[in-house]
């Protein structure tokens, strides 16, 4: 049998990892240092993210202080209808779309700049 062939490397790009939560974690436990373990480390981010969770449901507005802000939009819907294709200049069937939220984040200004 022939072998699967690996995924060719583009040159001059490097390939980043992204930060998983295991990694997360473990960045955050060997940055605090030996006084707090991986697994308080953890319930930490996830008491984190479920304060969030309520906070966003409660009030739409999550604040992260020194990271960001989250924010409720609400998209609205869209009624069902005709319209015209402008590439095939033909009428079609439009379907009607529900009304939607979403989460938005807003860093602060330090983080902005520090990345540029």
């Amino acid at each position: 049998m022939a072998k699967a062939k690996a995924p060719a490397k583009k040159a001059g790009k490097t390939v980043v990892k992204k930060l998983t939560k295991a990694g997360l974690v473990q960045a955050l436990q060997e940055s605090i240092g030996d006084s707090v373990s991986k697994a308080q480390v953890k319930s930490v981010l996830e008491a984190l993210t479920s304060v969030g969770e309520k906070e966003l449901k409660k009030s739409k507005v999550f604040v992260l202080p020194g990271f960001a802000k989250f924010v409720v939009a609400e998209k609205p819907g869209r009624p069902a209808g005709k319209f015209m294709n402008p590439f095939t200049k033909l009428e079609e069937q439009r379907a009607a779309k529900p009304a939607s939220k979403t989460v938005r984040a807003r860093p602060i200004k330090a983080l902005k700049d520090a990345v540029n």
